[in-house]
């Protein structure tokens, strides 16, 4: 049976603005049923790496908290620090991170918890039923402690996974730094030495002090390599990349594992929510956004993450490419958009293996609402 993806537009006038809308498009999903009064309500979201601008508006949030007070909830925006170098890598940095972006609790009205604490080790084991690849998942304790989950992810394009939708926000966003280093250790970075210029810029940005520069190419211990991915985006002469026809299919059922674990562990008490705005071609993660691949298209919320993630792809790759975009193939209305940014991902295993796990089904019914 298919699932409903409840859809808002960014059509508006003076009676019905964007908030009111979304406001809407919360309640019709279901928002009283999955919080109840005086529950503690984690909304989990991204809230950008410095330098990057593609990350959902915090006013938005804003009004999200808003509704969930309204439901009688207590709500706290939240997420899981990173496991490569950068601004989120620890809490003090990644509050501070998420305060210059404009999550502060002036803006949002709610306050900031970091899921996995100081250093990204307050984490909780939880079992991962029917896991091909691991029985149990490292996943931030305060996700875990709260009563309800609302994950709130920016739609857009990804260099691992193809997309980041709600499954890789919930997956990969809520684990510990352990559940992360154990989703990313079959992601081993390699260098193609004909495209190195010996620049450095990988060098100076690897956390784990992995890459070396000898005659002017740069080189990676694998013993200490973690497999973050960082040295990936900050290569701009494409020196190096992955073995994605081994990895990456390894690497997405275990993204899908984890995220079971936390949606599996919250019967009835999650809801999902995704704004496909800004469509970046790269991770927020990335300390710059580059120009979007399509139109801004809406907001989706659902109770079921597979299919909100089915219906995002499916309305992104029905649009036409941007002009003056990074997109060169898969231009067309109808076309994939994700396969176009990274042709050798298969992007639609996360999510045929995500409704294997009894996570959800890729048959939605998108109701517009307003």
């Amino acid at each position: 049976m298919p699932s409903p993806v409840f859809f808002i537009d960014f059509r508006a006038d003076v009676q019905t603005n964007t908030m009111a809308k979304l406001t809407q498009l919360m309640r019709q999903t279901g928002l009283e049923t999955v919080v109840r009064p005086r529950d503690l309500v984690a909304i989990k979201l991204h809230f950008g790496e410095m330098g990057n601008t593609a990350f959902i508006r915090p006013i938005y949030l804003r009004t999200m908290a808003a509704a969930i007070k309204q439901a009688g909830g207590v709500p706290f925006l939240t997420d899981a620090n990173t496991l490569y170098a950068g601004t989120r890598s620890d809490a003090p940095h990644h509050l501070t991170t998420a305060i210059h972006n404009g999550f502060a609790y002036a803006v949002v009205e709610a306050p900031l918890v970091i899921a996995d604490g100081l250093r990204g080790n307050t984490e909780t084991a939880v079992p991962v039923p029917g896991g091909r690849h691991f029985q149990q998942a490292w996943i931030g304790r305060e996700i875990m402690a709260a009563d309800t989950l609302i994950s709130v992810a920016h739609f857009k394009g990804h260099e691992l996974s193809g997309f980041g939708g709600t499954l890789k926000n919930v997956g990969m966003g809520g684990a510990s730094r352990k559940g992360k280093l154990a989703m990313h250790s079959t992601v081993s970075p390699q260098v193609k030495a004909e495209n190195c210029v010996g620049c450095g810029e990988c060098v100076e940005h690897c956390s784990q002090h992995a890459l070396a520069l000898v005659d002017e190419k740069a080189i990676i211990d694998t013993g200490r390599c973690i497999g973050c991915g960082e040295c990936i985006l900050m290569c701009s002469n494409k020196a190096i990349e992955i073995a994605w026809d081994q990895e990456i299919p390894r690497f997405l059922e275990g993204m899908m594992e984890y995220a079971a674990a936390v949606i599996l562990a919250k019967p009835g008490k999650s809801l999902f929510v995704n704004f496909i705005t800004d469509v970046s071609p790269a991770c927020d993660c990335y300390a710059a956004s580059d120009a979007p691949i399509v139109k801004n298209i809406g907001v989706l919320a659902s109770t079921d993450p597979v299919a909100i993630d089915q219906a995002s792809a499916d309305l992104v790759n029905a649009e036409p490419a941007l002009a003056n975009c990074t997109l060169t193939t898969h231009t067309g209305p109808g076309e994939d958009k994700f396969k176009g940014l990274y042709p050798a991902v298969d992007w639609p295993l996360q999510l045929a293996y995500a409704e294997k796990l009894g996570l959800g089904s890729r048959q939605y019914e998108l109701r517009k609402v307003g």
